[in-house]
């Protein structure tokens, strides 16, 4: 097929030798299959900041690195260079966290590199060598629904021990290849120990695996793993073998009036990040 324009520099620089076909479009990026050297692998190129929800701009990108205080301002303000800026710490978010997670055991597509806006990574394939399917397209029943579901609760405890959290986890940025799930599409990972809705966003994850696996394994829907686990994480008491229920004691005590305070702020910071988008576009 014609090489897209973004992948041409790759090509260019000898990272990849032939473009195969267009594997899909999402919300966040195209994947395209590649052949690099004797290898198969996949480029994801990543769409551009206004395609994504403001929600995400603000909510995940909370306290994430930047190279100095110059960027930073940039970042706030939402100038030109600001917005390359946040590009740039969208993208390397992924990378980072699929180095970590490697590292931790957690089963992740292997980075190889990111340059100017695609990441060329892991092709995924089934038992059979094709590109492996998404959750949601696998023929699950009982007792399949009930073994992937604790593998991912494992690798959801994996990801925390090691400081990440997913943001986004569900049946659809989730593969099955030839040894079961792999968790994909990172961008929007987050460190579990510097973003407020930390808590918040892990409950989310996990309660999406268990509406979809209720689906296949009823049992599953009176489960509560992701407070069991945010509780465990919070007291110092999580590790990666830690035994775990899916029961938690329901808490009386009284409302958290500081992450309700913080859920404004964030609501607050995404209307005032739309309405500079609305001005850009009418200068």
């Amino acid at each position: 097929m014609k090489i897209p324009k973004r992948l041409q520099p790759l090509v260019e620089e000898g990272l990849i030798d032939t473009v195969v076909r267009q594997l899909m479009s999402g919300k966040e990026a195209t994947i395209y299959v590649v052949e690099c050297g004797d290898e198969i692998r996949c480029a994801k190129v990543y769409k551009d900041a206004q395609q994504r929800s403001f929600r995400h701009a603000v909510a995940y990108q909370e306290n994430r690195k930047v190279k100095n205080s110059r960027q930073a301002r940039a970042m706030e303000k939402g100038t030109r260079y600001g917005r390359k800026m946040q590009e740039e710490v969208w993208q390397s978010a992924e990378v980072d966290a699929l180095y970590r997670l490697a590292a931790a055991g957690v089963r992740v597509p292997q980075p190889f590199i990111c340059h100017e806006g695609v990441l060329l990574m892991e092709l995924v394939t089934d038992a059979s060598g094709n590109v492996a399917p998404r959750l949601n397209d696998v023929e699950l029943d009982t007792a399949l629904a009930l073994d992937y579901h604790a593998r991912l609760i494992r690798q959801v405890v994996l990801m925390l021990c090691a400081g990440v959290i997913h943001g986004d986890l569900s049946e659809y940025n989730i593969l099955v290849d030839g040894d079961g799930p792999v968790i994909i599409d990172l961008p929007q990972a987050v460190d579990a120990a510097g973003n407020n809705s930390a808590g918040a966003m892990l409950e989310r994850d996990v309660e999406r695996l268990t509406s979809f696996f209720s689906n296949f394994a009823p049992q599953l829907v009176a489960t509560r793993y992701g407070k069991e686990i945010w509780k465990l994480y919070e007291a110092g008491l999580l590790k990666p073998d830690t035994p775990l229920t899916g029961r938690i004691e329901p808490e009386h005590g009284p409302v958290d009036v500081d992450a309700v305070i913080r859920e404004i702020e964030i609501a607050r910071k995404e209307e005032e990040a739309r309405q500079r988008y609305l001005q850009q576009l009418e200068m």
